[in-house]
């Protein structure tokens, strides 16, 4: 099988990091790289040997796969051009900056036959795959993701900057639709929400508590599942599990043990692992682990967290 032909727009911090990844993979050519930067598409060309372009442009219809790294405004435009050229686009997240936007490139991507992912790396933490083993039906979620603040994040706020990792994840595991939304919230450093919480209720039952900060002096990436006779614990900076489980004898007198087990998990490459599954879906047909369809949801309830807290006069608690 021929090596898929590919290209990388933006590459800043990240985007780097995508090239990186397509020179080494053998059954990826990394075409081009294109950047309006002319410095960085120059340095990242000549460190992974391909091509360097300032217009993306250029690049339609001479390649067949592209990740796309640009600021987040910038996503539905670029996205759109290559996807209707049919080539297969691998879209950091969040994967627009409206819900139209996304639903118009989701339209697209089927029309034209082209694999739409999103970059919701951490669905390729080592420590949340290996859960499907023990996760049945959750009943209470909790998710707390700090980070000290970083500048060049500060495009989106940091509902769609960080929380939406967890909302993604929380979607997934639960499979229910959202049926109330409560979310507070504040601007610290930026113009823009740098704190966030939302209790996010489904309509199975479930409910969700999720935290998110850029403005910590520490970072945390954690999130604990409950359900019935079992307590999961994942450390995503860690890549550390821990099960807790009722057991089948008796801690005190009409009280059960808890039995308990943690892994840990060998440091991966989560960025080589989702690229390498945007690439066996192009060659394969293998699922897409992160649709356009899961980035569109994510991104629904992000803004409609994201207006909960701008609706409160002091950027407060608000129910909708």
């Amino acid at each position: 099988m021929s090596p898929v032909r590919c290209a990388v727009v933006g590459v800043g911090y990240l985007g780097r990091f995508h090239a990186q990844k397509y020179a080494a993979l053998p059954n990826a050519e990394l075409i081009a790289v294109a950047d309006s930067n002319p410095q960085n598409a120059a340095r990242v060309a000549g460190e992974c040997g391909c091509l360097a372009v300032t217009d993306y442009r250029e690049l339609l219809g001479k390649v067949e796969a592209v990740s796309i790294a640009v600021p987040t405004t910038l996503h539905h435009e670029v996205a759109r051009a290559f996807l209707e050229q049919g080539t297969h686009v691998l879209l950091e997240k969040p994967i627009t900056t409206t819900v139209e936007e996304a639903v118009e490139l989701n339209r697209i991507a089927h029309e034209r036959g082209a694999i739409l992912q999103v970059g919701h790396l951490e669905r390729f933490n080592a420590a949340l795959l290996d859960i499907g083993r023990v996760l049945s039906e959750p009943l209470f979620i909790e998710s707390h993701r700090l980070a000290p603040f970083k500048p060049r994040a500060t495009d989106v706020n940091v509902v769609l900057d960080l929380m939406i990792h967890d909302i993604d994840i929380i979607l997934d595991l639960v499979k229910s639709r959202v049926s109330n939304i409560a979310a507070s919230g504040a601007r610290i450093l930026s113009d823009a929400i740098d704190i966030a919480n939302a209790r996010i209720e489904f309509e199975n039952g479930c409910v969700a508590n999720v935290t998110s900060s850029r403005v910590s002096l520490k970072s945390e990436r954690k999130m604990r599942i409950f359900q019935h006779n079992a307590y999961i614990s994942i450390d995503f900076q860690n890549r550390g599990l821990a099960i807790h489980r009722i057991g089948d004898k008796e801690m005190f007198p009409g009280i059960p043990e808890i039995t308990s087990e943690e892994s840990f998990f060998e440091e991966a490459d989560a960025l080589k692992a989702e690229i390498v599954a945007f690439l066996d879906s192009i060659q394969n047909g293998s699922p897409v682990t992160v649709s356009g369809e899961d980035g569109q949801r994510a991104l629904e309830t992000a803004i409609h967290i994201t207006e909960l807290v701008q609706s409160a006069p002091t950027l407060g608690t608000h129910r909708g």
